[in-house]
């Protein structure tokens, strides 16, 4: 692996996969649980450290992520691989813990609007929700990430200040997570944005505990990767051939696909200890099932490149 060309930038980077959950959560109909199983072993194929596998909300709020028990149930477990759920409360936590989760997640935002219309509370309600999740969490030994949506722009109210953002993630650091992933929910933020937000943040709190989830629905994903890594961002969240989006935020495409990060990270020097190649196929059996083709421009390329060779195709 060749130096990087760009001086400063991490020499290895976690790239956390949560198409599983974020991506098929914002399906229109419902992936089988086989599907969904066989699709997380697939990626489990591929060497990831930490893959977000389902979600323990309601069932009837997230239909397409009621089978979280036997999806956890029915997964062949990596060794050296995370599988991390999101959990709203005490109840799901308990769901969790019994399925035996390697890791929780709860999710805010920093947005007060987008918390109302996204989980029916107000962002400290959110929090205070949280505050069972992570004692059970602790006790249990599980480590704990925390999501802020809305950090660089919100679907209802425009506009998201990055001191709103600051007091979240502090809020969510007093309660104890050991991780804040920081979302661009909607897809507006430009690489200025990610260097004020992340200064800031990194001002108050140890930037290994940051994290990036970016979407790219203006096409500025990657440009905000390459932006937060020169700040020392070493943590990205990203999904399998782009699958995902925001039911709550209008217009808001796919999640960063995994495949265009690993490209432009390897390119880079960049160690993830995730094989390209085996995302790929991951996304190409979810492609078949869903019968739609990913977002990922490194998929389309490799695709046809396949094609070019004479491989089949589906």
């Amino acid at each position: 692996m060749s130096d990087s060309v760009l001086a400063g930038l991490p020499r290895r980077v976690t790239v956390v996969e949560v198409g599983p959950r974020d991506g098929l959560q914002n399906e229109s109909g419902v992936v089988s649980t086989t599907d969904k199983i066989h699709f997380i072993d697939l990626l489990s194929a591929a060497g990831y450290s930490a893959i977000e596998a389902t979600s323990f909300v309601r069932p009837r709020a997230v239909p397409q992520l009621a089978d979280a028990t036997d999806v956890m149930a029915g997964i062949a477990r990596a060794p050296g691989t995370r599988y991390a759920a999101l959990v709203p409360n005490r109840k799901g936590m308990e769901r969790a813990l019994a399925a035996g989760v390697g890791e929780v997640a709860v999710f805010t935002g920093a947005s007060e609007t987008f918390v109302q219309h996204n989980i029916n509370t107000t962002i400290a309600g959110s929090i205070e929700n949280f505050r069972p999740v992570v004692e059970m969490a602790r006790a249990a030994g599980l480590r704990v990430r925390g999501y802020i949506s809305t950090v660089f722009g919100c679907p209802y109210e425009g506009e998201v200040k990055p001191a709103a953002v600051l007091d979240v993630a502090l809020r969510l650091r007093a309660l104890g997570v050991d991780e804040v992933s920081l979302g661009d929910t909607i897809g507006v933020a430009t690489p200025n944005q990610v260097v004020e937000v992340t200064t800031l943040l990194a001002g108050h709190m140890p930037i290994e505990q940051l994290a990036m989830h970016f979407h790219d629905t203006r096409g500025t994903a990657l440009a905000n990767v390459l932006a937060a890594l020169q700040l020392g961002i070493s943590v990205f969240d990203s999904s399998a051939g782009g699958l995902g989006g925001c039911p709550y935020a209008p217009g808001a495409s796919g999640n960063l696909a995994t495949e265009d990060l690993l490209y432009m990270l390897h390119g880079l020097g960049i160690a993830t200890g995730v094989k390209l190649d085996a995302v790929v196929e991951a996304s190409r059996f979810l492609a078949g099932v869903r019968a739609q083709a990913p977002a990922s421009r490194y998929y389309a390329a490799a695709i046809a490149a396949q094609v070019g060779t004479g491989d089949t195709v589906p």
